[in-house]
């Protein structure tokens, strides 16, 4: 069986977002088609997985949480794995899906898969993913160079333009060939997304429990394919509302309430419903949204865009069935604050936020 869809990353989140919309797309005829997954870490704690993603029967995805306020609990099989892959053993098949069969990439790398490692080469087998990615465009630049579509969904604004520069420049270093960097600029449809969906818990060996709300919003642009049509899946014109909205309400609240339970050292295994159990902390939350957070976004004409987001996360935070555990959260926190609220606060410089202030050390 062809796969017209290839996807780079075994993750959990890709398994209750991508994975699992292409296979309710596949049931009504609106996919592209069948997805081959490639595992690019050769992690082999996750050589399990390889296997169970693509069994015949599929990968249960449980939806668990709140909808209009109302409990809901549903089980779907994913079905769309027709293929799964490693890039550590499976490096020529690899190659050969994505020259022969692939229409649109996927890609989901985690916090540093955009990093690229010293000393990488195209010989052999590159060891980051970037340079995996330009060793395949460049295999299929040579075998004929048919138009392809790269979907990231690393949570990295503009993310298509991210990666397309990069592999330009890695191109220019390590394939200095204009005619291949024209094919790269303009054969290649690098699209820039935003993903939303708190996936809480993987299933193992392959499968994961997952919120109930979910987008995946891409950006409209000349020579774009698009995996399949499902209803969480949006094509806008401009996605700087969607990325402002999560970055700097669910992402920021996250943050907001991870660096709460550090400073304090709270359970271990608190959960965000746990936290937020806390009468005096969801009071402070709710108050650094209603006072800080939603003023910044009227600064920016996106105040009812925000208000009408807030309620709906504090909804999500609320989930009954999720375990998002607030030391998952916490990791990379630095660097979340930066994104998240330093980044918040550059946005919005007349806007007073003292207490997002005195979390990025600004007070």
């Amino acid at each position: 069986m062809r796969t017209p869809i290839l996807q780079f990353g075994t993750s959990r989140f890709l398994q209750a977002h991508a994975d699992l919309f292409v296979s309710e797309a596949m049931d009504n005829g609106a996919a592209l088609g069948p997805i081959t997954v490639v595992q690019t870490t050769g992690d082999p704690k996750r050589a399990e997985r390889i296997g169970a993603l693509a069994a015949p029967g599929g990968f249960p995805v449980v939806i668990r949480g709140l909808s209009d306020g109302l409990p809901m609990v549903r089980e779907v099989r994913v079905r769309s794995v027709a293929r799964a892959l490693s890039t550590a053993t499976d490096w020529n098949e690899v190659k050969r899906v994505f020259v022969e069969e692939a229409q649109v990439i996927i890609c989901n790398t985690g916090d540093k898969g955009y990093a690229v490692h010293e000393n990488d080469s195209l010989d052999g087998v590159p060891q980051s993913f970037p340079m995996k990615l330009l060793a395949l465009l460049i295999a299929r630049y040579e075998a004929g160079g048919q138009e392809l579509t790269v979907l990231p969904c690393e949570l990295i604004s503009r993310n298509g333009d991210v990666l397309k520069r990069l592999v330009l420049q890695l191109a220019q270093i390590h394939a200095p060939d204009p005619a291949l960097s024209v094919w790269l600029s303009v054969q290649v449809c690098w699209g820039n997304t935003l993903v939303d969906r708190i996936v809480s818990e993987p299933i193992e060996p392959a499968g994961a429990i997952a919120e109930p709300y979910a987008i995946w919003a891409i950006e409209r642009q000349n020579g774009l394919t698009l995996p399949c049509t499902h209803s969480a899946v949006r094509l806008v014109d401009d996605l700087t509302p969607y990325e402002k909205l999560k970055l700097h309400i669910l992402n920021l609240g996250h943050t907001v309430l991870a660096d709460r339970w550090m400073k304090e050292g709270r359970p271990a295994n608190e959960c965000v419903r746990d936290i937020l159990a806390d009468a005096a902390i969801r009071q402070s939350l709710e108050s650094i949204y209603a006072q800080e957070v939603i003023p910044g976004f009227h600064a920016n004409r996106l105040g009812k865009e925000a208000e009408a987001y807030v309620a709906t996360t504090l909804e999500r935070f609320g989930n009954p069935y999720l375990d998002h555990r607030l030391s998952d959260i916490a990791g990379n926190h630095a660097e979340k604050i930066s994104r998240r609220i330093v980044g918040f606060l550059d946005w919005c410089p007349d806007t007073p936020m003292p207490r997002l202030s005195a979390i990025a050390g600004r007070d």
